[in-house]
């Protein structure tokens, strides 16, 4: 007797890349500051997908696609999430601020919030521009200044540092189960 089984790719729902693109949108973007490593875009783009962000802001050297390597790890993701590069950072920052979103910084700060302490709050119509820094350093500082709250992943091991993808995962499944709870009331 079968207790639990995988579910088979047609009971999923899946939904095709145009009618993801007329999902109503959720508030939510996502920014990578300089991200190189076309594996980590990749791996933003899908989950991205998964979690059905708005927009991802690939800016200043950061990897783009066409990429054999992005296409690799974002599983064709990166046909139905909308994106845009932006040679600076700075520059989207403020045009998302000028359109009402809230800039957070996932970064650690000496006033960062650490994420269990945090709650979006989309019940009362935030937006969140989620910017997420490159491999070896971070969000640019220029850009934690101009954000208007930085966010920390508590971490307890000895490296305190997650791979980028990682981290992209950590916080959209955070804004994720807010936005769930949300809905549930």
């Amino acid at each position: 007797m079968v207790k639990d089984r995988k579910l088979l790719s047609i009971e999923m729902l899946r939904v095709s890349s145009e009618e993801y693109k007329e999902l109503p949108q959720i508030g939510v973007v996502v920014v990578l500051d300089n991200i190189r490593s076309a594996h980590n875009v990749g791996s933003a783009f899908r989950t991205c997908d998964s979690f059905k962000i708005d927009k991802l802001w690939l800016c200043g050297i950061c990897a783009a696609p066409p990429s054999a390597e992005i296409h690799k790890s974002a599983l064709g993701a990166e046909d139905s999430v909308p994106w845009e590069h932006s040679d600076s950072t700075m520059s989207v920052v403020e045009r998302l601020r000028s359109e009402g979103y809230t800039i957070v910084s996932v970064e650690q700060t000496v006033n960062s919030v650490s994420l269990e302490k945090f709650s979006p709050e989309f019940d009362k119509g935030k937006k969140y521009a989620l910017i997420f820094g490159n491999e070896v350093d971070g969000v640019d500082q220029a850009v934690v200044d101009a954000s208007d709250i930085s966010l920390e992943i508590p971490q307890f091991g000895t490296k305190h540092s997650l791979n980028v993808s990682v981290s992209v995962g950590v916080i959209l499944w955070h804004f994720t189960l807010a936005r769930l709870m949300n809905m549930s009331k």
